[in-house]
């Protein structure tokens, strides 16, 4: 069964723009909401669902005086987009 969290469009957006990221690296808030050409409000309840589970990690933090915001899958996170992946993979290719 797919993963109902991944499997929202959004969160599935989310999840396969970070993975593309390297291993421990992170992209900032608005550069991913960039990429997405999402709302701030959207970016953030999906990010938050991604979130409570442990798919994404959160770095809070301050750019000079500014609040910035970093995100990254973590291991849990990757591992279960890969998970997801070759399950839609198993589906596709069932005679």
């Amino acid at each position: 069964m797919l993963d109902p969290v991944i499997h929202a469009q959004a969160r599935l957006r989310i999840m396969a723009t970070l993975s593309g990221l390297a291993e421990g690296d992170e992209i900032s808030f608005p550069r991913l909401r960039g990429a997405l050409d999402m709302t701030a409000g959207n970016l953030s309840t999906h990010l938050s669902k991604l979130e409570e589970v442990n798919y994404i990690k959160v770095n809070k933090t301050f750019k000079g005086r500014s609040p910035a915001t970093y995100l990254g899958l973590t291991a849990q996170g990757r591992r279960a987009f890969e998970d997801y992946v070759e399950q839609l993979r198993a589906m596709i290719e069932r005679p």
